[in-house]
């Protein structure tokens, strides 16, 4: 599935591999973030045989060019946790309407442990 948009330039698709990347990256780089996790047993498969790694520990959801994205992180062990999982949803919404020029409707964050 893609996300797509028109503007004074044309017709714009972008494969969700491309927004889940960009999340994942920018998730990855906020402070308190240990990780990113795999959403589950499809991942794990994908990352055996060297495939989809690039947008590890996000899934992207599109309605109606509303991206709806849930993120899957382990946190470092002594962090407010409420505050860095604001943190992370604010950076990726960031990121994601800079990058693709579409709106975001909701970031969901899952802490899925702790880590030292």
């Amino acid at each position: 599935m893609s996300l797509t948009t028109s503007n004074i330039y044309g017709k714009i698709t972008i494969s969700d591999d491309v927004v889940a990347t960009i999340a994942s990256q920018a998730a990855s780089e906020c402070y308190g973030v240990v990780e990113m996790v795999s959403r589950g047993f499809s991942d794990n498969i994908s990352n055996l045989w060297g495939n989809g790694s690039d947008g590890k520990g996000v899934k992207v959801t599109a309605v109606d060019n509303l991206m709806f994205i849930e993120v899957y992180v382990v946190l470092k062990i002594g962090v407010n946790i409420e505050a860095v999982k604001k943190s992370v949803a604010d950076t990726v919404k960031f990121a994601l309407e800079s990058f693709t020029g579409m709106r975001v409707k909701k970031v969901q964050v899952n802490v899925v442990g702790i880590r030292v």
